[in-house]
């Protein structure tokens, strides 16, 4: 008799809360397509953030603010097809939240129930408590973001270091009361994000707020050396994959235009 294999575990919300109770780590990163998401799963990776920073990386903006919550869902699909473990965060883009918990609560079931999220995330504090509750009590997951909010980038005069210690305490904790299951910190001193992983009990997932974040999450095309427009300080390049790619494409175009591929290995008899 035949034993199929087991499929892997999928990580939950539940998941991300016991990490932080065992001292394990978090690993997050982003995913808008079929293919990547394979990869990023098969590799292991607790979760893929389908993130509104598909407006930089993607569609090549100079900022994430045109991404619409179509688009959204339209990438979630792609991803959630490519995953087997991995939790599937979306994004809320710009003006899918603000407008109140009733919008909020419209654009995080639409991202679950069209796109086939596993949790949301949106960013703001206290202003945004109100939206996290709303989408929290109708039992949808969310991820909480404080610190650098690139949706408010004009408001910040540019992608910069927050430093505001009492408002980011505040804003932290709001996101932990209103419900969120974890919270991402962006761009702030490792001793603040320090401060601000001691103060609440869910798990603070980092990108440029050092090393005492429960986890961390970082762009994909970044870390690999896809994409080269930004180089933040905060950004690991375990490879330089554009380069590879490029020199691949090159070797293709000279051997088409020498007349050496395709051979008769890549042809039918």
């Amino acid at each position: 008799m035949s034993v199929l294999p087991s499929k892997p575990k999928p990580v939950t919300a539940p998941d991300f809360l016991s990490a932080r109770s065992r001292g394990a780590k978090l690993t997050i990163l982003t995913g808008y397509d079929y293919t990547m998401a394979r990869l990023l799963d098969e590799a292991g990776v607790d979760a893929i953030l389908v993130g509104d920073s598909l407006g930089m990386v993607i569609q090549g903006h100079a900022n994430a603010l045109p991404v619409t919550l179509d688009e959204i869902i339209y990438h979630c699909r792609c991803v959630v097809r490519g995953t087997a473990r991995a939790m599937v965060i979306a994004d809320l883009p710009f003006m899918t939240f603000q407008l109140g918990p009733s919008q909020a609560l419209e654009s995080a079931g639409r991202v679950v129930k069209e796109g086939g999220a596993h949790a949301v995330k949106l960013e703001g504090g206290e202003r945004t408590a109100e939206a996290i509750k709303a989408i929290v009590r109708a039992d949808i997951p969310v991820i909480g973001h404080v610190g650098l909010t690139p949706q408010s980038v004009h408001r910040f005069g540019g992608f910069k270091v927050q430093r505001q210690v009492e408002r980011l305490l505040t804003d932290a904790k709001a996101v932990e009361q209103a419900g969120a299951f974890a919270l991402v910190v962006e761009c702030v001193p490792s001793e603040l994000a320090a401060k601000i992983t001691e103060s609440l009990s869910i798990p603070t997932i980092g990108i440029g707020a050092g090393p005492h974040c429960d986890g961390q999450v970082l762009v994909t095309q970044d870390m690999l050396g896809l994409y080269g427009d930004l180089r933040p300080k905060f950004v690991k390049r375990y490879t330089e994959a554009g380069l590879q790619i490029r020199e691949a494409i090159e070797a293709y175009c000279r051997e088409v235009r020498e007349g050496k591929f395709p051979d008769a290995g890549h042809s039918f008899a």
